[in-house]
């Protein structure tokens, strides 16, 4: 097997913001302070009513191009994971393509995963380029969970931001993409779900619509059962965090930096606590932009380097898990 590293890599983030401000208008029961205090957010960005999750990832990709200098015709497959895409046929990556101008010669595919799809994505195309299929990936990561809540749905108003990324998985870079640990349950799939829009139930009775936003049967509505969610983390969580560790022959000492999937501050902070996680050790990035999915780990990434709170040398533990329920961890080493 050949080394294989992330190369580059960008975000976009749509214009518009929702600040809780805002949102406490809707719902004057709540205060500003409450909803930074409880989730740790206190702005997230929200697609706009036209901008659709293909249109986030073209801008991420190009932002990507143009900031690293990447030349497209270099580019020999394209890796969406998006939960929200454009259409149900064709694949939104294979439209990307022809947007982005890559050549016909580049492979395309959707994939469907949530807060852990980044680190899958990696492994995909890790996969990819040591089976000599690929040598120059794009991986894409686009979300607007935003479509999927209803106006009255407080909690997960205040929870879920939209966004893009894109990353260059490559033969050369400057962080070198180690061994993964990966784990389903699929027990736990109602606790996170949009129940309705494809074909398991897609007629629907009539019903009470404010009734039907805490049964999870408004049409396309997100459904989310935070305090099950929350169980499956903790139980979770620091099991794949010793067995990632595991797989890389690394002790918790030999990480520099961990960066968990950003689900909300409570969450990480209790994570943090149990896994025996230092402070300094311990990256944080959803105060403005709330829970993006599989954008939140890039995103946390990206702006780690950036703050040079990641350097030359150190190992930085990746760990996505959620909506699946799906958790993935993997291993990075700068170089």
């Amino acid at each position: 097997m050949i080394d294989v590293f992330i190369k580059a890599q960008s975000y976009y983030l749509p214009k518009k913001v929702l600040t809780n401000e805002e949102l406490i208008k809707e719902f004057p029961k709540w205060t500003v302070e409450k909803v930074s205090k409880k989730v740790g957010i206190n702005s997230r960005h929200i697609a706009d009513k036209n901008e659709t999750v293909g249109d986030m990832a073209y801008q991420a990709s190009e932002k990507l191009f143009s900031e690293n200098n990447i030349d497209k015709s270099e580019i020999d497959f394209i890796l969406l994971c998006t939960q929200t895409p454009d259409y149900f046929l064709p694949t939104t990556a294979c439209t990307l393509q022809s947007r982005l101008g890559l050549s016909t010669s580049c492979g395309a595919l959707d994939f469907n995963l949530g807060c852990s799809g980044y680190v899958y994505g990696l492994s995909l195309a890790k996969g990819l380029i040591n089976g000599n299929m690929a040598k120059n990936v794009l991986l894409i990561t686009s979300e607007a969970y935003s479509k999927h809540m209803h106006s009255k749905d407080k909690k997960n108003r205040t929870i879920f931001g939209d966004a893009a990324t894109a990353t260059i998985v490559s033969t050369t870079g400057n962080l070198k993409i180690g061994n993964f640990s990966f784990g389903t349950d699929g027990r736990g799939s109602e606790n996170l779900i949009v129940k309705t829009g494809a074909f398991k139930f897609h007629d629907m009775m009539d019903f009470d619509e404010n009734e039907a936003i805490e049964k999870d049967h408004f049409p396309n509505n997100l459904y989310m059962n935070g305090a099950e969610v929350f169980k499956f983390s903790m139980d979770t969580v620091p099991k794949l965090v010793k067995d990632t560790l595991e797989k890389n022959a690394l002790s918790k000492d030999d990480i520099d930096q961990f960066i968990f999937h950003q689900a909300n501050k409570f969450m990480l902070d209790t994570l943090k606590t149990i896994s025996k996680i230092s402070n300094e050790k311990f990256i944080y990035s959803i105060d403005d932009v709330g829970n993006t999915v599989s954008s939140t780990i890039p995103i946390a990434l990206n702006r780690a380097i950036k703050e040079n709170k990641v350097n030359k040398k150190d190992k930085v533990l990746l760990a996505g898990f959620g909506v699946g329920y799906s958790w993935a961890g993997c291993v990075l080493e700068c170089q």
